[in-house]
């Protein structure tokens, strides 16, 4: 593995005790790689925002650093400006800025129409207290008109005040390394995250991939659907093409990796070990 990479997870906010339970444990298991930080999912339309500050502050109260998703389709100012004052109170210094999606069969009417807004209110309400982190797409947007417009959104938000961003997932190391190249162009030179997506079952990921716009290549949909419904054969396929995938990320000089991890700790786990992550 590179020089220290910076390693980070995401986990959605659990629905009962059991799934927080669970949760805890895959935590606890990642927390041996030494990640920079777990960050948490906050639902479409703020659905989620009492689980996602409870998930993060339990994160934090356990010795590790929580990062919240804080979405804004939908909100006011006084909305965010609260929910951003929360964190404060609880030492919460990282946040992933998110536009996020619109709930099934509303319309948005908040204060923020796109991420990057967010992130300059973020920066006019809290100056520097936050780290923020914004997402990135190497294979565009899914709503944008053209990859040159979706860079250019890309850029707004690194102007606005981004620290950093995390990738859409995918499985094609090309994409990567040609949007970093657009962003060296461009004169982005925020680190810029490979977002992995373990690959546990085809149809899951064929489901996420229609919604995100990421790109399940034709030679990979094949193979998984070849497994049918041979779950095992197909996990062991698709830990050995994450795993290589990862490896050509890190080679090539990508700064780190930020698992998707479904609240699930095994396969990633494994992944890490076989790329030689030290371990606390």
């Amino acid at each position: 593995m590179n020089a220290a990479p910076v390693i980070s997870f995401e986990f959605f906010p659990p629905k009962t005790a059991d799934g927080m339970d669970k949760l805890r444990i895959a935590r606890d298991q990642l927390a041996a790689f030494a990640p920079k930080f777990f960050s948490v999912t906050f639902g479409a339309g703020g659905s989620t925002r009492d689980r996602t500050f409870e998930t993060v502050i339990d994160i934090q109260q356990a010795g590790y650093e929580g990062a919240p998703h804080l979405s804004c389709i939908s909100a006011d100012k006084a909305e965010i400006r609260a929910l951003l004052a929360q964190y404060q109170s609880q030492g919460i210094k990282r946040l992933v800025a998110l536009r996020g999606d619109i709930p099934s069969g509303e319309v948005s009417n908040g204060d923020f129409r796109y991420a990057s807004e967010l992130v300059e209110f973020i920066r006019t309400e809290t100056g520097e207290w936050f780290q923020i982190e914004v997402a990135a797409y190497p294979e565009f947007h899914p709503e944008s008109s053209s990859p040159s417009a979706d860079i250019r959104h890309f850029k707004c938000k690194v102007d606005a005040g981004a620290d950093a961003a995390i990738t859409q997932y995918f499985y094609n190391a090309d994409a990567y390394f040609r949007f970093v190249d657009q962003c060296d162009k461009l004169d982005i030179s925020i680190p810029i995250i490979p977002g992995i997506m373990p690959i546990y079952n085809f149809t899951q990921l064929a489901r996420f991939s229609s919604v995100c716009g990421a790109e399940i290549p034709r030679w990979l949909r094949l193979r998984l659907q070849d497994y049918g419904d041979d779950l095992a054969s197909l996990r062991a396929f698709g830990m050995d093409v994450v795993e290589d995938l990862c490896e050509q990320l890190l080679a090539g000089g990508a700064p780190g990796l930020h698992f998707y991890t479904l609240n699930q700790a095994g396969t990633i786990s494994t992944i890490l070990e076989h790329l030689g992550a030290r371990k606390k």
